[in-house]
């Protein structure tokens, strides 16, 4: 059974940082794509950072910059690094895996207070 549990939300003040984790257990097939999204309240969901296999990323406009994502190959975990959050980037967020099938985390809240 594929899981992605996501971890590091909470809440920070403007202008801290946060690391997002997003460990995957069960894939047996290689991650083609693995990616960060967001979904504000009464907002779409929205990509916010993504890393291909073959080490090539894509960023959101607006945190382009102040957000890195990155893997650990070996643990089958990636990570998205959020710094100078702003009161716009509270969300809940999802990791996102992509191999034969899409799979998707459970969500973890990031509040950024003003």
């Amino acid at each position: 059974q594929v899981q992605l549990v996501e971890s590091g939300g909470g809440l920070v003040q403007a202008g801290g940082s946060l690391r997002l984790s997003c460990a995957a257990s069960g894939i047996t097939f290689s991650i083609n794509l693995m990616a960060w999204y967001r979904q504000a309240q009464g907002k779409q969901r929205e990509l916010v950072a993504s890393l291909t296999s073959g080490g090539s990323t894509n960023y959101a406009d607006s945190v382009k910059g102040r957000f890195t994502i990155s893997r650990d190959n070996a643990k089958n975990t990636w990570n998205l690094q959020m710094n100078s959050l702003k009161p716009e980037d509270t969300a809940v967020y999802y990791c996102y895996a992509a191999t034969r099938n899409p799979y998707w985390g459970q969500g973890t809240q990031v509040t950024v207070s003003s």
